[in-house]
């Protein structure tokens, strides 16, 4: 199943929808993930193992982290090689002011946008979508 690479398709059909938890960012310097560890992202770096996974599990492993984030997925399949999507949220969220992080996955892109701005964010996604039509 290839995914859309047509810009204004992508963007108009993008329907964020936001995930009621709380993520956070770590780093494992070992590179091993702790037992009881389930993270949504993993990230390898020459500094060690970045995790993505749900505050609590963070805070029952007794993880340190620094950022707490909503996350929003993007429900349109985007190809990983469409040209522009990324650049687009990126940009409308710049304009509010909202920072925010990409990560593509095979069928989607999921934002990690700072937690209390998750729903503004959504709404700054939303009208970019209404706006590519």
């Amino acid at each position: 199943m290839t995914g859309e690479r047509d810009l204004r398709t992508l963007l108009k059909s993008m329907s964020p929808e936001l995930d009621p938890g709380r993520y956070v960012f770590t780093t494992m310097p070992d590179g091993v993930v702790p037992e009881g560890v389930s993270p949504v992202v993993t990230v390898t770096e020459r500094e060690g193992l970045t995790l993505v996974l749900p505050e609590a599990e963070a805070d029952r492993a007794g993880l340190a982290y620094a950022f707490v984030a909503g996350r929003i997925t993007l429900r349109v399949h985007s190809a990983l090689d469409a040209v522009g999507l990324t650049a687009a949220v990126a940009l409308a969220l710049t304009d509010a002011g909202i920072s925010c992080n990409v990560v593509a996955g095979y069928h989607h892109d999921h934002l990690f946008v700072p937690h209390g701005r998750a729903a503004e964010a959504v709404a700054v996604l939303e009208r970019l979508a209404a706006e590519s039509v």
